[in-house]
């Protein structure tokens, strides 16, 4: 592939378009006239950018419709070059289709290991699926709590079988565990920016939520204190590690403290550790330091995929696990006894540590990618999260900045989605995984540097 355009200086036209169409025009200019030929590589953004004395957003964003127009195609980490005329890259072409940044799912690594290793743990349930096809014992199988029981113990959390549940899927029991402790018009605390799901659980139960504020050690224990005293309410519920959305972590120093009011006000304490084990470090769990109270939910939609609908409940005590398994019966009566042998089998075999520690890699390139092109921009992440709490410039409010985005093709959810208390933050959450390539979440990203760079935005409207 040639690297004769990297030399390449648009002529652009007097005209009343704005001046990242003109470059756009000249690109097919060039190339119609064979000034550019293909498999040229253009110059890289900055350089162009200094030889224009333009700013990079205006040339990022010339190149993007370039590509959008099938004129050009980018490869991460190599650079923009120059498509056949009238064929169109698969790269143009995956441009045009939305890239869905609103559901929290970890990216899909492509990994031919991984892909056979789950391919085996499929064939190994059968040829007799008979059995998996009856009523089986509520709260998973005894292969099924032993594999639970494993599973907990990477965290580590130490939990013996006879109380832990074996679920279909967090929500459900997140549904049972709240309808067991509150009932309605009862306050339950939870962080100021909190897990949609609970809001949602928390309207049909008529639970009152309560926030606490948050910093960027996770949520203020002296908040909690002075709440509980205030509300008295039936439990607390958090996500104590890479907060969804905010992606903060509850600091060692202040679990310890939690545990102490915790204990004092007697509080249930549901923690919902969806994120616990994607980071190489993290602090201990809050069910390791006041087990007798803890709720601890864990489910694979994090780690290995959405549609592994099976989560571990571990309870306080082998006593709340006899009351709450009434509860779980009455309303999702057993966990698919098909998908709780398939997640047993993958983390018996090492499939699920190894679906884990893919997931953390790749969400580390990912990270990267948001470290270069998001680079001046005020988030929140971590290296090893899939999320991103992007604050808002000035220039722009939340739902412009997401309608605008919306009409790129990009979808990210506003903070109105989390927030608790008051007013909602000037800020949107980015998810970095689901199916996306890393090309098209650095187009992506490309483009929501471009529209944070514009000034005036909220104000003059989009299109």
């Amino acid at each position: 592939m040639g690297s004769a355009g990297d030399g390449w200086k648009p002529e652009l036209k007097t005209s009343n378009k704005p001046v990242y169409l003109r470059i756009a025009d000249a690109i097919g200019d060039d190339i119609l006239a064979g000034r550019l030929t293909v498999g040229e590589r253009l110059p890289p953004l900055r350089d162009l950018a200094g030889a224009l004395k333009l700013n990079y957003a205006t040339v990022s964003r010339a190149y993007n419709e370039a590509q959008r127009r099938g004129l050009i195609y980018s490869r991460v980490g190599q650079g923009s070059f120059v498509c056949q005329p009238g064929r169109p890259s698969r790269r143009s072409a995956s441009a045009a289709r939305a890239v869905d940044m609103t559901m929290n799912l970890p990216p899909e690594p492509r990994d031919p290991l991984l892909r056979e290793r789950m391919e085996a743990g499929l064939r190994s349930l059968g040829p007799d699926l008979q059995p998996l096809m009856r009523y089986q014992e509520f709260g998973g199988s005894a292969e099924d709590r032993e594999a639970a029981v494993a599973w907990l113990q990477r965290r580590p959390l130490r939990v013996s079988e006879d109380r832990v549940l074996v679920c279909p899927g967090v929500q459900s029991a997140l549904l049972a565990v709240l309808g067991s402790l509150a009932r309605p018009g009862d306050v339950v605390l939870c962080e100021s920016l909190t897990y949609p799901g609970l809001r949602a659980i928390a309207g049909q139960l008529g639970i009152r939520l309560v926030g606490l504020p948050l910093d960027e050690d996770g949520f203020d224990p002296d908040a909690l204190a002075r709440l509980c005293a205030e509300h008295h309410p039936k439990a607390l519920y958090c996500n104590p590690v890479l907060l969804n959305p905010a992606v903060v972590t509850l600091s060692e120093e202040r679990r310890h403290r939690v545990a102490q009011i915790a204990r004092k006000h007697n509080l249930p304490i549901i923690e919902d550790d969806a994120y616990g084990l994607l980071p190489s470090h993290r602090p201990p769990a809050l069910a390791n330091l006041v087990p007798e109270l803890t709720y601890y939910l864990c489910g694979f939609s994090k780690s290995l995929g959405a549609g592994l609908r099976v989560a571990y409940l571990a309870l306080p005590s082998a006593r709340v696990r006899s009351r709450l398994t009434v509860t779980l019966r009455a309303t999702t009566v057993m966990a698919s006894p098909i998908t709780a042998a398939l997640a047993s089998c993958w983390v018996q075999d090492g499939t699920a540590d190894l679906a884990l520690s893919l997931t953390r890699q790749e969400s580390q390139a990912r990270q990267a990618l948001v470290t270069e092109i998001l680079a001046g921009a005020d988030y929140r992440s971590h290296p090893e999260a899939f999320h991103v709490w992007l604050k808002m410039p000035e220039a722009w409010s939340r739902v412009a900045f997401a309608a605008r985005l919306r009409a790129q093709n990009i979808n990210v959810v506003v903070s109105d989605a989390f927030a608790v208390n008051g007013k909602p933050p000037e800020a949107v959450r980015l998810c970095l995984g689901g199916p996306a390539s890393r090309q098209d979440l650095a187009q992506a990203l490309h483009q929501i540097a471009d529209a944070l760079e514009q000034p005036g935005a909220a104000s003059a409207g989009f299109f």
